[in-house]
């Protein structure tokens, strides 16, 4: 059965995520109120800054700092791509 989700991202109703991101409290609320469409948006946005800045995933200042990036970007004002990124060519 197909789940919806008021998207706090989008600003709509949308199909919502099968389950949680992750086992937090983050994670909950992911899964409460972001719809699976804006999840694809992070992900996009999250390997975007990952390769940019050259994060690695076992770095605990990487994850820190994508956990705020993903908070901004899913409930706040939006992350900012970084300085002088050039979108690559379809």
């Amino acid at each position: 059965m197909t789940r919806f989700v008021d998207c706090a991202k989008l600003k709509k109703n949308a199909e919502g995520l099968d389950k949680p991101p992750f086992p937090t409290g983050l994670g909950q609320k992911i899964y409460d109120h972001i719809s699976k469409e804006a999840w694809q948006l992070w992900l996009s946005h999250q390997t975007m800054l990952i390769n940019e800045y050259r994060l690695s995933s076992i770095d605990p200042k990487a994850r820190q700092f994508l956990g705020q990036e993903l908070e901004k970007f899913l409930f706040g004002d939006g992350s900012e791509k970084p300085q002088g990124y050039v979108p690559p060519k379809e």
